[in-house]
């Protein structure tokens, strides 16, 4: 138990020194900045211009839709890097699988285009 307490150690130790100095920054820009908050600074900021309306607004449900297709597509090329680069070791078979998986990928996007939802009104 002892050993595998001494493994940890450097971790614990950087933990610690990380723990320390990020404080430090936090304290002394607290201590060193001016803090002088007027009227212009307090005051919410909105693209360079006064906020109009409440923040609450409901989105379009396209604006989901696209940033989930975003991460499906996204997806689909962190897996063919892997496969491009282990084709050779996993042969056939895994040149297929990943033919099935692209194939059932594009239907989807086809899919998915029919249906408009990449149109923008």
């Amino acid at each position: 138990m002892e050993d595998l307490l001494r493994e940890y150690l450097p971790i614990l130790i950087f933990l610690a020194i990380a723990i320390a100095m990020s404080g430090a920054m936090v304290l002394a820009t607290l201590l060193i900045a001016r803090q002088r908050p007027d009227s212009e600074k307090v005051s919410s900021y909105e693209c360079g211009f006064e906020a109009f309306g409440d923040a609450r607004n409901k989105f379009d449900v396209r604006f989901y839709l696209v940033a989930i297709l975003f991460i499906i597509f996204d997806l689909e090329v962190a897996f063919l890097f892997p496969w491009a680069v282990s084709l050779r070791e996993i042969g056939v078979f895994g040149f297929w699988s990943m033919f099935i998986f692209l194939v059932i990928l594009t239907v989807g996007f086809v899919y998915e285009w029919r249906k408009g939802a990449l149109e923008w009104e």
